[in-house]
């Protein structure tokens, strides 16, 4: 099983980032001969005592290598992954190492994997989840796309791994067994790497093939997984009454009928009031991470007390500020249509700050479905054009303003309106573009805003158009919406 990791073996590791430097802090022990490639020079700087490569140089020489690892952010089409797939060298993510050295007891007896997934409410989810197994007093460490590597804490003392995975990872782990997984919904993300819905679907669905599998019944294309998945064990969640089977909500319990003991019908977990996360994409989040802690063992009054104490990280629908009856709200982790619409619909009147980058996504039918909800939208970034056009076919009566840059000020064919309007960023500040797009962001949304509106970031796209990650979005979005306030 780890014939490609004995001592000797040539491995190539690809990317030189976070992911990377765990890979290389795993396999330096196994004493394999690594390489590590990776178009950024400074990165691969950083690294001693193996050799370093440009990709173009890994992929002409690729069949030196017994094993590639690489970091999920690269996709198949990679020239350096589809040359180790041409010649039929072995590809496997971080995850999977991880996956297979656990399993081969490398760090002591395997650990349990909860793996969640999902196109919206991961990071929430995983997050609960750990919260509830702590509650439970069980052993856990908190991994995956959340945070550490899952090669970083599998030395550290755990029972149980609360683990979440993106579709990239899961792509790369096709081996994950995991004692239980969730996938809370699909829509569509990232389809410029994963070529089409039926391979991005495809790669969530790798969460269900192991003992457990969890779906969100209340999610058409999550549902239709869990009759094909090879778990022997099946249950879903949903908003209403549950069936057998299923969890749920019962005049506002969230309620176990799945995971009980012989003669026993039903559990009653929490209140669904106790949930801080707000609207229902809150209830279905906590739904999930408890079928997750339920299929372990842990007790009704650990899920109640880690659902009282949970609060919301950070970015994602975190208030920031109240300032003349009107809330700012950043979303900035809603970074695809889907977990922009559960966003929206979580508030009755929203000036909806969006745009980025929207990644091979669809936004005309989350426009249709939050249209009753907006009273106004600012548009930033690349794809503000494809926002602007949905709007225009389905809430023309929305006043929208675009937030423009030097680098982006064309217009293009985007439709202009009597209720559109442009609103240029200004230049010769010292400020970054971020902190200046989103001054510029806050000024439109307060001439829109009335109070008991919800000024919400929530951009259904990338931010690597303007900023370096989400997490400086949502900062700027926050800064400037208290500076406007006076509360900086």
């Amino acid at each position: 099983m780890l014939s490609p990791l004995s001592a000797g073996a040539r491995v190539l590791v690809t990317g030189a980032g976070v992911t990377g430097r765990a890979v290389v802090s795993a396999l330096t022990p196994l004493g394999t001969d690594l390489s590590l490639c990776d178009d950024d020079a400074d990165a691969l700087g950083s690294y001693t005592g193996i050799t370093t490569l440009s990709p173009a140089a890994a992929a002409a020489r690729i069949t030196d290598y017994a094993l590639v690892v690489t970091s999920p952010g690269f996709a198949p089409d990679t020239p350096v992954l589809a040359a180790a797939a041409g010649a039929g060298v072995p590809i496997w993510g971080d995850v999977e190492l991880a996956w297979r050295l656990d399993a081969a007891g490398h760090y002591g007896p395997p650990r349990r994997w909860l793996v969640v997934t999902g196109t919206n409410g991961k990071t929430t989810t995983t997050s609960m989840l750990h919260a509830m197994l702590s509650a439970a007093g069980r052993s856990a460490q908190l991994c995956g796309n959340i945070g550490s590597p899952v090669l970083d804490v599998l030395g550290e003392p755990a029972e149980l791994l609360a683990v979440e995975l993106s579709s990239f990872q899961l792509h790369w782990a096709p081996s994950l067994r995991p004692e239980a997984g969730v996938v809370l919904n699909i829509a569509e993300d990232h389809l410029d790497w994963h070529g089409s819905m039926a391979a991005y679907t495809a790669d969530k669905a790798r969460a269900l093939a192991g003992r457990v599998a969890v779906v969100g019944m209340d999610d058409a294309p999550a549902a239709a997984l869990l009759d094909s998945a090879p778990a022997p064990v099946k249950a879903g969640f949903r908003l209403g009454e549950p069936s057998p089977g299923e969890l749920g909500v019962i005049d506002g319990m969230l309620v176990d009928r799945a995971f009980v003991a012989a003669g026993v019908d039903e559990v009653a977990l929490a209140a669904a009031a106790s949930i801080s996360v707000p609207g229902p994409v809150g209830i279905l989040d906590a739904l999930a991470a408890a079928a997750l802690a339920r299929s372990v063992g842990v007790p009704a009054e650990a899920i109640a007390d880690a659902l009282a104490s949970f609060q919301v990280g950070r970015h994602r629908a975190e208030l920031v500020v109240v300032d003349d009856g009107i809330s700012y709200v950043d979303d900035s982790k809603a970074t695809n249509p889907h977990a922009a619409e559960a966003s929206v619909l979580a508030h009755p009147r929203v000036i909806w700050v969006a745009g980025g980058l929207l990644k091979g996504a669809s936004i005309d039918a989350t426009v249709a479905r939050i249209a009753p909800h907006l009273a106004g939208a600012v548009l930033i970034g690349r794809d503000r054009g494809e926002v602007a056009k949905a709007l225009s076919r389905h809430a023309p009566d929305v006043p929208v303003v675009h937030v423009v840059t030097g680098e982006d000020s064309d217009m293009g064919d985007t439709a202009v309106s009597p209720v559109t309007h442009v609103k240029r960023v200004a230049d010769g500040s010292d400020e970054t573009l971020g902190s200046r797009v989103m001054t510029a962001v806050v000024a439109a949304a307060r001439d829109l805003a009335r109070p008991g509106d919800t000024v919400l970031l929530a951009p259904a796209g990338a931010s690597f158009d303007q900023f370096s990650g989400y997490g400086a979005r949502g900062d700027a979005f926050a800064a400037a919406a208290r500076s406007a306030a006076g509360s900086v």
